[in-house]
């Protein structure tokens, strides 16, 4: 049995308990491209450890990539399908603790209006198409596979709700949005209605209208992002990522909470339940991210602590 054929099986073996497993099928893939003509068993620890590693300082990433192939082989270990497991004892331990990256509303202003001038017109994203993408992973706070998931029937315009079915904990969400965001989905669904698009159909789709895949969208946000001169100031080799917007979307809330005077610990659990997280603490993380944020916390706390009025 080859790699590529072991792979196969545990990827089937994996969706079929119901999980997604979308990301570590293409970890799985990426490997399988390197050695998937070989018998799993003969791929020593050296060649196991040059792809989890990669090149570079440690990072997150190779975690994921030592946490996929261990349940890769002990698959196949169970199953008999090898006889030898060449991964080490313990994983990878990152030697740099990845931040994300909040942007500035001078830069998310930069990157919406580069948008559409950024996709050529024999590109199969266009443009505007990638701005009322944008818009919506900030302006609701969405995962971009949640957004890409969004059939025209789960856009609700008359209450202005989504319908985010199956998110990354597999659970279906409500999600308000803004009258300003509603503004954008509403011109952007009536274009998808004139093109022949049925309620069934994605919300968002490339220019021959098949669903877009997330690749061609994180493509077109690298070149975005040259476009718009955005990049990090700080110790972190990973440039900003689309994944930012949605961390971006909740510091920026929770900035204007503090600022507001709310009870920002009393909101917590509800910006946590808008985000589809499974907890508060996955939110409270975010309290962490920028110092413009601790500022806000720290003045708050130290008006408390002089006896003034917990707001």
């Amino acid at each position: 049995m080859t790699l590529s054929d072991a792979v196969a099986r545990y990827v089937a073996h994996r969706r079929s308990l119901g999980t997604r497993f979308d990301r570590q099928a293409r970890t799985l893939k990426a490997f399988c491209r390197e050695y998937g003509e070989m018998d799993p068993g003969r791929i020593d620890a050296e060649r196991v450890l040059a792809f989890i590693l990669g090149s570079g300082p440690v990072t997150l990433n190779a975690r994921t990539k030592y946490d996929t192939l261990r349940g890769l082989y002990r698959f196949l270990l169970a199953r008999g399908y090898t006889t030898s497991d060449p991964l080490p004892r313990r994983g990878p331990k990152p030697s740099i603790i990845f931040v994300p990256y909040i942007f500035s509303r001078d830069e998310l202003k930069r990157l919406i209006e580069a948008s559409v001038p950024s996709q050529s017109p024999n590109r199969l994203l266009e443009g505007r198409t990638l701005r009322t993408l944008l818009l919506l992973l900030y302006g609701a706070g969405l995962r971009l596979g949640e957004a890409l998931s969004l059939t025209l029937a789960d856009v609700d315009l008359d209450e202005e709700i989504l319908r985010v079915r199956e998110s990354k904990f597999y659970k279906t969400r409500l999600v308000p949005v803004g009258n300003d965001l509603c503004g954008v989905l509403r011109a952007h669904v009536a274009v998808r209605y004139q093109q022949g698009a049925k309620p069934d159909d994605p919300l968002f789709a490339t220019r021959l209208g098949d669903s877009l895949p997330d690749h061609l969208v994180q493509a077109a946000f690298r070149r975005l992002r040259v476009l718009a001169n955005i990049h990090r100031k700080d110790h972190i080799r990973q440039p900003p990522r689309l994944h930012d917007l949605r961390h971006s979307a909740a510091v920026h809330r929770l900035i204007y909470w503090y600022r507001s005077g709310a009870d920002v610990q009393h909101l917590l659990p509800k910006l946590a339940t808008y985000l589809g997280h499974i907890d508060v603490a996955s939110t409270q993380r975010y309290l962490t991210l920028v110092p413009e944020l601790l500022k806000e916390a720290s003045d708050r706390f130290e008006r408390y602590a002089m006896g003034g009025r917990h707001e």
